[in-house]
């Protein structure tokens, strides 16, 4: 059976699909979206808290044992069990208001990380990455001001100097 030759523009779609998308159109998890009614330009961060569920199995029981009357057991008692869950707390969703992808820089990152060491939480090298590193010095900074979440806030980040302050009008 002779072979047919694969059609060249097909190999160029084919490996055009594999390239990677540029790092720059692909939002960090949790960025891509905002909450309804946000305001336009604003960016936003989004942490999914899963709800919890508990599973309680207990044995039932289905039959009870029957005894003759000098009270020996005829027929043991019957058990089945039983699974069934509930939920404890329901999944939540905070949204956290952030700056901005364009604003994330290598050079922004630094800072971040250097004001994050000048309160000795961020032990590390200045990368400029937001590597597990920082976003652990990002958790304790944020949690010591009542957000636990390693998402850079905006309010964090005006507080430790990296973003200004709106004018006020």
């Amino acid at each position: 059976m002779p072979s047919r030759p694969f059609p060249a523009a097909a190999l160029i779609l084919a490996l055009a699909a594999c390239q990677p998308v540029p790092h720059a159109l692909v939002p960090p998890p949790g960025l891509a979206e905002a909450p309804p009614g946000a305001p336009p330009g604003t960016c936003w961060g989004k942490q999914v808290s899963p709800a919890v569920v508990e599973t309680v199995t207990e044995q039932v029981q289905t039959a009870p044992a029957v005894t003759a009357a000098d009270g020996r057991i005829v027929t043991p008692a019957r058990y089945a069990t039983e699974t069934r869950q509930s939920i404890i707390e329901e999944r939540r969703v905070r949204w956290i208001e952030t700056p901005c992808p364009q604003d994330r820089t290598p050079d922004f990152i630094a800072s971040l990380q250097r004001a994050l060491m000048a309160r000795g939480l961020h032990a590390g090298p200045v990368t400029g990455r937001m590597d597990a590193r920082t976003r652990k010095a990002v958790r304790r900074y944020q949690a010591e001001h009542g957000l636990d979440s390693n998402i850079l806030s905006l309010a964090s980040a005006r507080a430790l100097g990296l973003v200004a302050l709106p004018r006020p009008e």
